[in-house]
Formats: structure tokens, C-alpha cells, sequence
């Protein structure tokens, strides 16, 4: 009624207006299932806080669109809610190149820029019909299972994000009727962060920092390589482009719903093989992922490139 519909464009792969809302969904669930259920203790107010900021971000962006300044502005804010009163930051590198300790400035520093690249990194790769929310519920599962072995109360924030991120696949996995917009995105994205720093802190298990980025395998990685040849081809960082990895794999000529199962396959099995040789420590198994993704996208650049040939 309100025509708060996502368009089809040249680098959306729907054709139909789409209702993009489904954020609003994503964070009611979300946030009640944590505010019956779950502790608000251990900082995990802070990070409700900052989710709440980013809500009425992104819910205003996907109704009447954003600038960029102030989204980052506001992400800005939320980051440093969990940061400086929340006291959530990353303390040192655990010995990955010689490095334990940081100097509490740079820990400051490097922890903005993890939070919001995470958070960012989600909404990057939300270009498919399920693929932000099969990842996000995958990542969700995967630290909330390791909180809740250790007994922590941020497995009630993972796994209130998995029951949020399931009601919204229902809809958004095939044959999408709604978005999760940025809202969704967002929040998620930011949750995800903060939770996988804490994950890194609290060393829950051998080689948490590698383990961490193995279990968010396709959004960092593909975030970084996309940035790095934007950059390099002297375009902004931010401008959208149909390079993302999933673009590639349809390019081979797998379908929305077949590139979203082998891209969660893909993550999965990853997180699989980084638990099981943990005991080879963070610089080889970091090397070991950047080595296996890269790997991953020249094998489906060929095979797309070879499928076009085909119908040429």
C-alpha cells in the first residue's frame, strides 16, 4: 500500500517488486526471544542497544533510502556503545606474527573496523534469493553451540538471531515474497560481529581467531577480495558490481537456490575442516582458508567462463 518495494534493476536478480520489511520481522523476533528468555548481563544490554540504533537505521533506509554518511554515522554510534561500555574489543592477536598484547588504542581501532566490516559484509552479500539468511543461520548455529558448551549467556543472542533468521527463510529462501532489506542485514551483520569477537576472547577453544573467520568464511573473504579489485581498478570500495562470488557461481549456470546450497555447503565443510585441525594453530590455518578460497573462485571462474562459451 505504501510502495516500500525493492525494484528490479540490472544487478538484482529479481523481476518482480518485492516487499523489503522483512528486517522488522527478523528484529521482533529477535529481540523479544532475548528479552523473555535470555540474560541481560555480561554486556549483552550493550549489544541489544546497539541493535536497537541500527534498527531505526536501517528500517528508515529501507523505507525512504539513507545516505551513506549516515549509516556509518550511526554504525559508528552502535559500535562504540559495545565498545567502550560494553567493553567488547579485541585484545591482542594470540600470537599470530609474534603479536599477544595490542596497544589499547590499536585494539580500539582494529575492533571498529571488525564490527563494521562484519556488519557491512552481510548486507554485501545479500544478493540472492536465501543466501544472507542461510549463512547467517549457519554462522548463528555454529558460535551459539560453542557459548552454550561453555556455558555463556550470549548462546541466548545466537540462537534468538536463528529463530528470527528461520521464520524469515520460510519466505525469503525460493521464490523470495520478501527482503530482509538492511534491517535485517544490519542487525545481523552486527550481532554477528560482536559475537565473534567475544568468541575470540573468551577462548573457548585452540585457535579461536582462524576458527572465527572459518566460520564466517564466504562474507569476509568475498567482502575483502571484492574491495581489494574495486580498489585496484580505482573504483570506490562501495560500489555495487556484479562480482560477488555468488554472481560467479551463477555464471556457471547453477541456479539462485544452487548457488545458495554449494555456498552453504562450502561454508560448512569449511567449518568442519578449521574445528577438526585446530591444533595447527592460527597463522596456518588463516594461510590455509585464504589459500582454499582463492582456490574456490579461480575454479568457478573458469568453469563459468567455459559455460559461456558454451552458449555462445
Amino acid at each position: 500500500l505504501k510502495n516500500l518495494l525493492d525494484k528490479p534493476d540490472i544487478r538484482k536478480k529479481h523481476d518482480a517488486l518485492t516487499p523489503r520489511l522483512g528486517g522488522l520481522a527478523i528484529f521482533g523476533g529477535f529481540i523479544s526471544s532475548i528479552m523473555i528468555f535470555g540474560e541481560l548481563t555480561n554486556g549483552v544490554q550493550y549489544l541489544m542497544a546497539g541493535c536497537i540504533i541500527l534498527f531505526f537505521i536501517g528500517l528508515k533506509d529501507d523505507m525512504v533510502t539513507v545516505s551513506a554518511f549516515k549509516k556509518f554515522f550511526v554504525q559508528m554510534l552502535a559500535t562504540g556503545i559495545v565498545m567502550l561500555i560494553g567493553k567488547v574489543r579485541i585484545t591482542g592477536f594470540q600470537g599470530i606474527f609474534g603479536i599477544h598484547e595490542l596497544p589499547i588504542e590499536y585494539s580500539y581501532i582494529l575492533t571498529f573496523i571488525v564490527i563494521v566490516g562484519i556488519t557491512n559484509a552481510f548486507n554485501l552479500i545479500d544478493g540472492l534469493d536465501g543466501l544472507a539468511g542461510s549463512i547467517i543461520f549457519i554462522t548463528e548455529i555454529t558460535i551459539g553451540d560453542f557459548f552454550y558448551l561453555n556455558g555463556s549467556n550470549y548462546s541466548f543472542v545466537a540462537f534468538s538471531l536463528v529463530g528470527g533468521i528461520l521464520g524469515f527463510l520460510r519466505y525469503n529462501f525460493k521464490n523470495a515474497i520478501i527482503f530482509m532489506g538492511d534491517t535485517g542485514s544490519l542487525i545481523s551483520g552486527f550481532v554477528i560481529a560482536v559475537l565473534a569477537i567475544e568468541f575470540i576472547e573468551m577462548k573457548l577453544v585452540d585457535s579461536a581467531p582462524a576458527i572465527s573467520v572459518g566460520i564466517l568464511f564466504i562474507p569476509i573473504l568475498d567482502t575483502a577480495r571484492v574491495f581489494f579489485f574495486r580498489i585496484i581498478k580505482g573504483k570506490s570500495p562501495f560500489m555495487p558490481d556484479r562480482n560477488h562470488i555468488h554472481h560467479l557461481l551463477l555464471r556457471t549456470g547453477l541456479s539462485q537456490q544452487g548457488a545458495v546450497i554449494t555456498l552453504s555447503i562450502l561454508n560448512l565443510s569449511v567449518i568442519a575442516l578449521v574445528v577438526s585441525l585446530a591444533f595447527l594453530g592460527n597463522l596456518v590455518l588463516l594461510l590455509g582458508l585464504i589459500g582454499l578460497f582463492l582456490l574456490f573462485v579461480v575454479i568457478i571462474e573458469i568453469v563459468g567462463k567455459r559455460h559461456l562459451k558454451e552458449l555462445e
